[in-house]
């Protein structure tokens, strides 16, 4: 792999869980690297939230102004740089273009210079159980499940910035009857069932049928023509492609209040996955590896073990393996996209490198990925 930036991401979220910005961490050796790789991929850049942007073990310097920064990012400055020379020429800087900034690694007490807008205080939650006196919206960070993230909101935090709600969900129990109702759909879709047989399933549950409909006629897909009923969907898709946007309902139907950053993860984990898949595989195989990152958050979303879930649906091996087992073609693919979901690089690179891919293409999958994933939100 060659030296250049590489990206790492983590979600921001607030104190319902729902998604209110995104954390993007730039790994590289100098900032040299990083503004290079940020420009190479602005036009990917996701724009419905806001971007905290760190620079993870760099000192942030005036060289950071060489990259196009866009109006909803916020450069973070860590703590531990306020008395450098060079951060402390940034942040001037900063502040007359407008560009927003967040203080990273603060402690209760601790001296700030005058006169800064933080917008964003990132805190270590394992070290500091309340945010204190912090100048800004209070993240906790490093939190390692649910029921720690609730405990540091009823502490005091604003939110909270990480995957802890991947961990400390309630234990499996039983699908419920409107998730099988969207996996009977898919299975008729898979199955090629007749048109009749699926409308008549659609309208049963007139929101999802609208839900589908939005989905379809998103700016995502890319349709010249916009989609009236499922039947023209057909019409102009075919079952192949509706077999994806089918597979997004189920992502998103689950009501937990705390579902929403689990969604955009399955969403951007298939979104990157289809992505890089393009470089390897046809059509097909990219919507399958599509489908293996968005429903690999399947168990946690809908309440119940993955395997009880694939017992239902009739699925491609290749996809069954990489979900149940971490086997199979399509297993690689996945490891990278839960390698982007880490502040350190390392299973990144190694994973990237597993599949000879550079930075550059891993960095502009993710971009895609993520304002794919922050688009369905709304």
């Amino acid at each position: 792999m060659s030296h250049a930036a590489l990206f790492t991401r983590e979600p921001v979220v607030n104190k319902k869980r729902a998604i209110t910005a995104n954390r993007l961490i730039v790994h590289g050796t100098r900032i040299a690297s990083v503004t290079e790789a940020l420009n190479a991929a602005c036009q990917y850049w996701p724009e419905q939230y806001p971007v905290l942007l760190s620079l993870g073990r760099l000192v942030p310097t005036p060289d950071l102004l060489d990259w196009q920064i866009p109006p909803n990012a916020h450069v973070e400055i860590p703590a531990q740089t306020l008395a450098h020379p060079r951060t402390q020429a940034l942040l001037p800087l900063l502040q007359e273009a407008g560009i927003g900034v967040c203080l990273t690694w603060y402690t209760q007490g601790m001296v700030l210079p005058p006169d800064v807008d933080w917008r964003f205080i990132l805190i270590d939650g394992r070290k500091n159980p309340t945010p204190g006196s912090a100048p800004g919206l209070s993240l906790a960070w490093g939190l390692p499940d649910v029921a720690t993230f609730k405990q540091a909101v009823a502490n005091g935090y604003d939110g909270g910035s990480g995957w802890f709600f991947l961990n400390g969900n309630p234990p499996a129990k039983e699908l419920a009857a409107s998730h099988m109702q969207i996996i009977r759909l898919l299975n008729l879709v898979r199955d090629n069932g007749e048109v009749r047989d699926i409308e008549n399933v659609l309208k049963q549950d007139v929101a999802l049928s609208y839900k589908l409909l939005r989905y379809i006629n998103s700016a995502g897909f890319g349709l010249m023509v916009e989609i009236q009923s499922f039947r023209h969907a057909v019409s102009i898709l075919g079952y192949e492609k509706l077999n994806k946007w089918l597979s997004l309902l189920l992502v998103t139907a689950s009501r937990d209040p705390g579902a929403p950053a689990m969604m955009q993860t399955a969403i951007a984990r298939g979104r990157f996955m289809e992505q890089i898949g393009a470089h390897f595989l046809d059509e097909t195989g990219c919507e399958n590896l599509f489908i293996t990152g968005a429903f690999s958050m399947l168990g946690i979303l809908l309440g119940t073990s993955m395997q009880t879930i694939l017992d239902e649906m009739l699925l491609p091996e290749s996809v069954t393996d990489a979900l149940l087992y971490d086997q199979g073609d399509y297993a690689q693919f996945l490891r990278l996209a839960r390698a982007c979901e880490s502040f350190d690089p390392n299973a990144l690179i190694q994973a990237a490198n597993d599949l000879q891919l550079v930075p550059e293409q891993i960095n502009q999958a993710q971009l895609i990925a993520l304002g794919f994933a922050d688009s369905l939100q709304a």
